[in-house]
């Protein structure tokens, strides 16, 4: 599929290219707000949530149940909302922590090695808990999987994630693999599909390799939302192409999100598993298929391009169009930060987010920097060694 033009310059931003610190701390700043305005609407419907806030979500929001949240079901005993990150933005700065602790590329290895004693060992501020926790014990079942399956299981890490639930789980906090390879996607898609093994397999895996694909393309120097999505496509296989070209088909078609959400939703809906009501799936929900497609990793580019790569119409398309909304604004928000830094991102609603969340939004970004430009020196050692022997190997032309 082809897409017509470029976005136009965000508002409030100029046309020099960005650093890479500047689009890694787009990203994942960009990733963390988008997971804190999504979280309070998850799971409902765009009516519902219209219904329940008087109109469209337009920045941090309060729990659905108000202050009943601790008791009222399905949502207790999390509070989300008021600025809290979810299990996304948790996952995502726990792989940041394996990152600083490698210092280079990661593997399926490396989940076992490092990801799993910080999610079952070391506790932490859980902002939806209110409380220092594990992570275990606030993530959801398929990344608890890991622990089981590598800890307690002892399975081989590359190939842990088979029998899984086939879900976003991967996919949601894979942004930094993007990172680390950013500009060069072909890396990222290779090396998040390794690490993805340890969690899951099938279009929740390939999920996970084109999101962090994606995320490195959105750091080009001359990205624009249409050149992400191409990547995308290029590099994405099977249902999850299928279900990308047929979501950014019909997402090409507007420019406001309000008029974009049914559309996107009946796009994806045939490569979707989990069926019409995201509380009750399918029987046939979340199982291995080369048909089929998670649904986050397509909303979400198809609202990049709804929304021209702009950060607030971007998050805010993904949010309002609930299901597992807060997933999907979590990898829009790091695509569109990617693209255009933190200064697209309205200031008061990452002011908000890291101090309802008890974070700092911008130490893991600082880290992941660091780590990216170390490196990519480790990788032009290794090429520059490869070529030397491969020239003395082939001899002159």
């Amino acid at each position: 599929m082809a897409h017509k033009t470029s976005a136009p310059p965000v508002a409030g931003t100029t046309t020099t290219t960005l650093t890479l610190d500047e689009r890694i701390t787009g990203a994942l700043v960009g990733a963390a707000v988008g997971d804190a305005l999504g979280g309070p609407v998850e799971g409902w419907t765009p009516e519902q949530i219209a219904e329940r806030h008087g109109g469209r979500v337009t920045g941090v929001v309060g729990p659905w149940y108000g202050d009943d949240w601790r008791t009222a079901r399905p949502i207790a005993p999390y509070h989300k909302g008021d600025g809290h990150v979810t299990d996304d933005t948790l996952m995502t700065h726990a792989l940041i922590r394996v990152y600083e602790s490698v210092r280079g590329h990661l593997d399926a290895y490396a989940v076992a090695d490092h990801l799993v004693p910080d999610l079952m060992t070391r506790p932490r501020w859980i902002p939806e808990l209110e409380a220092d926790a594990l992570p275990l014990q606030r993530i959801f079942l398929a990344e608890k999987w890991i622990v089981t399956r590598l800890h307690y299981g002892h399975a081989d890490p590359r190939e842990a994630g088979s029998g899984n639930i086939v879900n976003c789980g991967a996919a949601m906090y894979m942004a930094p693999v993007g990172l680390v390879n950013a500009a060069h996607p072909e890396a990222a898609y290779a090396e998040a599909l390794d690490v993805a093994g340890a969690h899951q397999s099938s279009y929740g895996r390939e999920a996970a390799g084109v999101l962090a694909a994606s995320v490195a393309a959105a750091c080009a120097p001359d990205a624009t939302p249409a050149s992400v999505v191409g990547t995308a496509l290029a590099l994405a296989k099977d249902g999850t192409r299928s279900a990308i070209e047929a979501v950014c088909e019909v997402a090409s078609r507007y420019t406001d999100f309000e008029s974009a959400l049914v559309p996107l939703r009946d796009a994806v809906a045939p490569f979707d598993t989990v069926g019409p009501h995201y509380r009750d799936p399918s029987l046939g929900a979340r199982r291995p298929s080369r048909l089929h497609s998670i649904e986050e990793l397509p909303v979400a580019l198809g609202m990049l391009l709804v929304g021209g790569g702009d950060y607030r119409r971007t998050v805010l398309g993904s949010v309002n169009y609930g299901r597992d909304c807060d997933s999907i604004a979590t990898m829009s928000g790091a695509l569109a930060g990617a693209l255009h830094g933190e200064q697209a991102i309205p200031a008061a609603w990452v002011k908000t987010v890291a101090e309802a969340s008890r974070l700092d939004l911008h130490a893991p970004a600082r880290a992941l920097a660091e780590v990216a430009r170390e490196v990519f020196v480790q990788d032009t050692a290794r090429r520059r060694a490869h070529e030397a022997a491969f020239a003395a190997l082939a001899g002159p032309r």
